[in-house]
């Protein structure tokens, strides 16, 4: 293979801070690397060295000559008084700073190298340029090109830099975070585009589904090392546990072999020869692994939830609109105790107003939201919690509490909490400003939960936050002895976490579907293709003539044909009844399963009958 991208020895530290040291590793033509460390661990700063965005104290990096390297932030920033069209343009690439280098010429006196201009712009096909980046815009549902870049929500800020970048063709891609504030839809074109495209990838993302269909190969950053896996997120898991098995084992034997050597190093104070010399220094170097901490120890969050009664909130008849756009149309629900409840929707369906409207942000049109006296809730948004920049880690947590009771009557120190969270001592005592966008999103998330609320909200929880901490998330909110209602595009997530779905179609129609994300897309496909199945089958009806034959039916072919009208008579009444069952968005998960499976069934006797009575029906009556 044709190596894209080496790197050799490479170092980087911020003051004391040293974030990976002596690191090597390559990208070959093809290769799709997936790349995963804890928040602070230098993800975000790898690729923006590898980007040329910023420096490094040692080492090399070598990219194969006229590499196209196409690279998306994880926070792109466009100013805000210039068009969607002109955002195409503003970062510049090759065929963008050509196509400003041909206009600078036209105005020089003689046009100087006008020749060679010409030549690049026919070999970069820069001519056809703005047509392709309107259509790449379409394909990810950009559609007012001249919308200011101030107006665009998050989502299609990240959709405008990936429009910039997806124009290049780069043959090598680097994504910080491409999936943050994409809905589930985008995320999936994104997802079959980077599948299909013959590009070499290397990409950070939370979205474990995303990063399991897309990419073949892991790198880790871990205790400023880096470590290889060739294999998708489940091999990685896999082969990563045997890795801390391996060295937690090697620590136990240290230790068990330093207590032999510091009792000898005690009863040997005298001075020593050869032999003890060499013996002493492998002492000091044994006491190097014996004083390393354990790996991957398990973090287990278990946060007491206060006690909430049987009435939590109930909205009836809600109506909410902005103009013409509606986002509640007579809403009613009942929220149950301990429900645990997904919502997703495309960007713009209502699903934030939905949420304000329960904190009591917002309010409705009309109807009424009653929300239970003993709800307590613990709010965690997408814009995070302004910090205090010049702040300690540790004092954030202090002025809310001293100490945090935990469930069994447990009680934490701030500092032990904040361990939970996978700070430790040294980042508790260092200043907010220090902290990477991750490190603050879970910093928030810590303020939220030591609150002990019983009813909590999480919009985008996701977002910035690295795979370590979204696993410690899950495993508490499984646990979680209250209620919760999640707005995610992380599928992953919500498969792991939620009961059931509210599904916002936009315009007020919003469905309650019973079962997690994986089961509602695999019915949304089925009832899909089954409408596609329909819709061909009225289509062959409408085009059927009767031909003439030579021959009149027989008395028993007759009969045959009465039966088969009445069979499909009653087989088409049956499967009507099963599809408004299916469409109503009321069966549970078996019964789903179940009327799915009659209807394939229905569907292929049908078929048959249908085959047979058009056979019957071509011969004279």
């Amino acid at each position: 293979m044709i190596s894209y991208l080496q790197v050799e020895a490479l170092t980087k530290s911020f003051g004391d801070l040293l974030l990976f040291q002596d690191i090597s590793f390559g990208i070959s033509q093809g290769q799709r690397v997936g790349l995963i460390a804890k928040n602070g661990s230098g993800k975000t700063t790898l690729l923006n060295i590898l980007s040329g965005k910023e420096g490094y104290d040692g080492g090399t990096i070598t990219l194969r000559r006229d590499l196209r390297v196409g690279y998306v932030e994880q926070n792109p920033q466009y100013p805000g008084d210039i068009t969607v069209l002109e955002a195409c343009f503003f970062h510049g690439n090759p065929v963008v700073n050509l196509i400003k280098e041909y206009e600078k010429c036209l105005v020089t006196p003689g046009t100087p190298g006008l020749q060679d201009l010409l030549d690049n712009i026919e070999k970069e096909k820069a001519w056809d340029y703005e047509r392709k980046i309107k259509q790449i815009l379409t394909q990810l549902k950009i559609l007012n090109f001249d919308q200011k870049m101030s107006t665009l929500s998050g989502g299609q800020v990240k959709r405008v830099a990936l429009a910039n970048v997806l124009i290049m063709e780069p043959e090598l891609l680097i994504l910080d975070e491409p999936t943050n504030h994409l809905d589930l839809d985008m995320t999936e074109w994104l997802e079959e585009y980077l599948r299909k495209g013959n590009l070499s990838l290397l990409m950070v993302t939370h979205d474990r589904y995303f990063l399991d269909r897309v990419c073949s190969e892991i790198l880790e950053i871990d205790d400023r090392k880096i470590y290889a896996y060739k294999g998708n997120y489940e091999y990685y898991l896999a082969k990563r546990k045997e890795r801390i098995d391996a060295k937690n084992a090697e620590i136990a034997r240290a230790n068990n072999l330093y207590r032999k050597e510091l009792d000898w190093m005690r009863r040997m104070p005298q001075a020593r020869g050869h032999k003890a010399r060499y013996r002493e220094d492998a002492f000091y170097e044994l006491e190097k692994v014996a004083k390393q901490r354990n790996y991957g120890a398990n973090v287990k969050l278990d946060v007491k939830a206060s006690y909430i009664g049987s009435k939590i909130f109930e909205a009836t008849h809600l109506c909410k609109r902005f103009g013409d756009v509606k986002i509640l149309e007579d809403f009613s629900y009942i929220f149950a105790r301990y429900e645990k409840m997904g919502i997703v929707g495309n960007n713009g369906t209502g699903k934030s107003t939905f949420i304000k409207l329960l904190m009591g942000e917002e309010k409705p049109d009309s109807g009424t939201l009653d929300i239970g006296e003993t709800v307590r809730f613990g709010y965690y948004s997408q814009e995070g919690l302004p910090f205090d920049e010049q702040m300690k880690v540790i004092d954030v947590v202090t002025d809310i509490a001293e100490v945090i009771e935990l469930g069994d009557g447990r009680r934490f120190t701030a500092s032990q909490f904040l361990q939970y969270f996978l700070f430790p001592p040294e980042k508790q005592y260092g200043f907010v400003y220090k902290l990477s966008g991750g490190e603050r999103r879970r910093l928030f998330l810590c303020t939220v939960l030591m609150r002990n609320p019983n009813f909590l909200i999480l919009d985008e929880p996701t977002n910035d936050l690295d795979i370590v901490t979204l696993q410690v998330l899950e495993e508490y909110l499984r646990e979680f002895k209250g209620c919760l209602i999640v707005v995610s595009h992380d599928r992953y997530f919500m498969d792991k976490v939620v009961d059931h779905l509210l599904v916002f179609n936009g315009q007020g129609d919003i469905r309650d579907f019973p079962g997690n994300y994986s089961q509602y897309r695999e019915w949304k496909h089925e009832k899909a293709a089954y409408e596609k199945r329909k819709k061909d089958e009225d289509e062959k009806k409408t085009q059927r003539v009767r031909l003439d034959d030579k021959r009149k039916m027989t008395f028993k072919e007759r009969k045959e044909f009465e039966q088969l009208e009445a069979d499909i008579a009653g087989l088409e009444a049956e499967k009507k009844q099963i599809e408004e069952a299916l469409c109503s968005g009321t069966l549970g998960v078996d019964a789903l399963t179940e009327k799915s499976k009659r209807l394939n069934a229905l569907n292929n006797e049908l078929d048959e009958k249908t085959m047979r009575w058009l056979e019957l029906s071509e011969i004279e009556g």
